[in-house]
Formats: C-alpha cells, sequence, structure tokens
C-alpha cells in the first residue's frame, strides 16, 4: 500500500535533504512535486490544493529556512499535515463487556462487508474482551447468509439468519429479542449491498437503523476503488450519518487516495482497515502510523503490536533462555517460523521496520515459498534429528530432502544457516544490554 507515494516522497524529500540551505524556489520546486504525487495517487484535487497550500506556507518560515536541517523539518511538516488530513481522534469507540452495543455495517455490493464483519468481530473480542454475534439482513446477495454463518463458524461467533424471511427489520427484531437471554455484549448487523446506490436500498438501511438504533454506523469501503469509494462514501453519509469508515483491500492499493481522502470530504474518519485475506487481517487505522509508513519512517509501535498478538510471552522468554544456554533446536525454530507467519506477509512486515529502504525492497526477492521450503525439510526431519542436527549425515539428508520434495542442496543450506544464527543469537544474547530482552521470533 502506498508504493507509488511513498517513492515518490521519498525523492522528494532526497532532494531537499541535500541542500545545505532552502529558498523559497526550493520549497516551491518540491511543492509541485508533492502536489504532483498526490494527484497521481488519486487524492481529491481541492485536498491536494490545500494540502500543499498549507505545508508551503509553513516550510517558508523561520523555523524552516533558519533550521540547520531545513530538509527534514519539511518532513515533518509533510508528516504533520498527513496526520492532521486523516485524524480519527475526534471518534472514540467504547465498547465494553458490560453492555451492548450495536454496530451496523453499511457500503456498496462488492467492498467486503459480509467478511468485515467477521473480521471486526473477531478484532473487538481480543482487544475489548466483548462476547459478538453476527445479524444476517443480506437477504438479496446470493448465499450471503451463508457466507456469513461459515465465517462465524471459523472464529465460533454466533450468527442469527432467517432464510425465509425477507423484512430485514424483522430479522434485526427478532436477534434483538434473542440476545437478551444470551451473554452478548457486542452485535454486528450485516446489511444489503447494491452494486450502486438505489432508492430502495438506501429505504430500506434506513428503516434498519431506525429499528436497530445502533450505536455505531461504519461504512465499509474498498480502498481500490479510489475516488469512487470516496464519492460513494459521502452520499451514504449524507443519508446515515455514518460514524467511520472501514477501508478494505487497503494491502492491495499501491495508491491510497481514499484512505487520504475520505476524512476531508465527509468530515468521518477511517477507523478500521484491512489489510490482507485472513480473518486477523484488520487493525485499527492509526493516523500517524500511516503517516510515518508513507513517508518511509517505518511503524515500529503496529509491529510490537502484530508480534505480541502473534507470540505467547512465556513462549518468548523460553526462547531467550535457550539461546543463551545454547539450546535452541530446529523444533524450536520451527516454532518461530510459524510465528513470523502469524505476523502476516513478510514484505509488509519488514516495511515496518524503520530505516530500512524500501525502494530497495521493491526489487527484493521476499518469498513466502522458501519458508514454506524450510518447514517442509524440518517437518521431514525425525524428532531426534530436529533436538540433535549434528547427527544428520549424508544418508539422512537424502532421506530428509525425498521426504519435503526439496534437494539435498537445500537441507545443507538449511543446516549451515541454522548452525550460523545460533551463533549470531548466541553473541546477541551474550551482551549485558540485551540479557534481559525478550526477543519476539
Amino acid at each position: 500500500m502506498f508504493n507509488s507515494l511513498s517513492e515518490k516522497l521519498d525523492k522528494v524529500f532526497k532532494n531537499l535533504k541535500g541542500q545545505g540551505k532552502l529558498s523559497e524556489s526550493n520549497i516551491k520546486d518540491a511543492m509541485k512535486d508533492i502536489r504532483l504525487a498526490l494527484l497521481e495517487a488519486d487524492v481529491n484535487f481541492r485536498i491536494v490544493k490545500n494540502f500543499v497550500t498549507e505545508v508551503e506556507k509553513r516550510a517558508v518560515g523561520q523555523e524552516v529556512m533558519k533550521s540547520l536541517t531545513p530538509g527534514h523539518q519539511v518532513v515533518k511538516i509533510v508528516n504533520d499535515q498527513l496526520v492532521s488530513l486523516m485524524d480519527n481522534s475526534s471518534v472514540k469507540l467504547d465498547i465494553q463487556a458490560n453492555k451492548l452495543t450495536k454496530i451496523m455495517m453499511v457500503g456498496l455490493q462488492g467492498s467486503g462487508k459480509t467478511t468485515a464483519c467477521a473480521k471486526l468481530a473477531n478484532h473487538l473480542r481480543k482487544k475489548n474482551g466483548v462476547k459478538p454475534a453476527m445479524v444476517a439482513c443480506d437477504v438479496y446477495r446470493p448465499a450471503a447468509i451463508h457466507q456469513l454463518e461459515v465465517l462465524g463458524k471459523q472464529i465460533d461467533v454466533p450468527v442469527i439468519s432467517d432464510t425465509n424471511e425477507k423484512n430485514v427489520v424483522k430479522i434485526a427484531e427478532t436477534a434483538l429479542k434473542w440476545v437478551g437471554n444470551q451473554n452478548i455484549q457486542l452485535m454486528i448487523f450485516d446489511t444489503a449491498g447494491r452494486l450502486h446506490i438505489d432508492t430502495e436500498m438506501m429505504t430500506e438501511v434506513k428503516k434498519l437503523k431506525n429499528a436497530v438504533k445502533p450505536d455505531y454506523i461504519f461504512f465499509v469501503a474498498d480502498a481500490m476503488t479510489g475516488q469512487d469509494a470516496v464519492n460513494v462514501a459521502k452520499e451514504f453519509n449524507e443519508l446515515l450519518d455514518f460514524t467511520g469508515v472501514i477501508l478494505t483491500k487497503l494491502d492491495g492499493d499501491s495508491r491510497g487516495g481514499a484512505a487520504l481522502s475520505i476524512k476531508a470530504v465527509t468530515d468521518k474518519p477511517v477507523l478500521f482497515v484491512g489489510l490482507g485475506e485472513k480473518i486477523s487481517d484488520i487493525e485499527a487505522f492509526h493516523p500517524d502510523r500511516m503517516a510515518s509508513r508513507i513517508l518511509g519512517m517505518g511503524d515500529m509501535l503496529s509491529f510490537i503490536e502484530k508480534a505480541q498478538d502473534a507470540i505467547d510471552d512465556q513462549e518468548a522468554e523460553k526462547m531467550a533462555t535457550q539461546l543463551m544456554k545454547n539450546q535452541f533446536t530446529l523444533a524450536d525454530f520451527l516454532v518461530q517460523l510459524q510465528n513470523i507467519k502469524k505476523l502476516g506477509p513478510i514484505d509488509q512486515i519488514l516495511k515496518m521496520i524503520p530505516g530500512l529502504n524500501i525502494a530497495g525492497l521493491k526489487d527484493a526477492q521476499i518469498e513466502e515459498g522458501k519458508l514454506v521450503k524450510i518447514e517442509a525439510i524440518i517437518r521431514s526431519m525425525t524428532t531426534r534429528e530436529r533436538e540433535h542436527p549434528q547427527i544428520i549425515n549424508g544418508s539422512r539428508r537424502i532421506r530428509i530432502a525425498k521426504g519435503s520434495g526439496t534437494t539435498v542442496q537445500d537441507v545443507n543450506r538449511l543446516l549451515k544457516q541454522f548452525e550460523e544464527m545460533k551463533k549470531m543469537m548466541k553473541q546477541m544474547t551474550s551482551n549485558k544490554a540485551l540479557k534481559n530482552l525478550k526477543l519476539p521470533f
């Protein structure tokens, strides 16, 4: 996400940082490039105009022109302006285990609304400690009810549905009566979408809103549709006055125009983003972290949160102890590989690390398949071989290669890399400053 915009802005800032002093002419040239980069990222043209005007106004001020590092000052101003553009601090979600919270999901067909229901239910259950239920109020799209039921089973969340009822208000009322006898603190209502906004659809969701009286209404938008998503959001907001936006498929949107435009156009912020196809691929939207990613400065807080969610504290502590005692085995290595896979696509994770060359990563061959190959090799070993890799002789290597569908050279490479990693990790953990560090993987 934001790859194209990040690369263009990086070039602008490299040029500015290379200047000992900045003149108004330098800044004006930079603003032209920033304007073009934002327009190519499919950001609304009025927003681009206001954005560049504000940045230029601050960039030609005394604090920048007389600064020892004027280029860095301009980067800070752009960062601040990006955060302001996506600011969502005005909306505070109050979802607690001691009360019932009702959420309505609205949007066009194909935006990923039904999947977003399950992702949100799973996310809020983990983060807020609530027990959720989902209500199937999309009675038009073929298999919509079945899809929600399948997703509900995957995450062990009850789904209230009625395939014989076409009146969504009655379905909602039945669900509200049912929940009164259950220990449910969160209800998420999936609603019908259309390929475009029509009067019938909007009338129905307005009736449903009046019947449910939701605490929050989330508009679900496909980030890859860019300004179309923003325009649709504006129309929905005028009719429903929704709370905020869930942007889906942000991982597939290399431009980012919707994420940067939607708040300024609708005055309703992005609150959650979908970053993949798995149920766990959703996260709260943090404007400061997103601005940091756009400007190529990484996002360590999100990286740490992902690691904490994926890796058990006791497991991390146990591994650190084993490393210091030189008892780290291939079996432990297999566990850590599985933990890394839980964090998400490797290229996305690496981009969260500050100081990493994003442009360089573009050409790097970060293959998920290599992890699968390593995992297959280790799984083809016996328990004793994983615990004591030094016993793996020539005949064992041939057997392991055949069992994993790889070559003897692949097995040799893994064993060599594992020994080198053990040496490196032992050196790190023997350092006094690192002894108390809990390694995530």
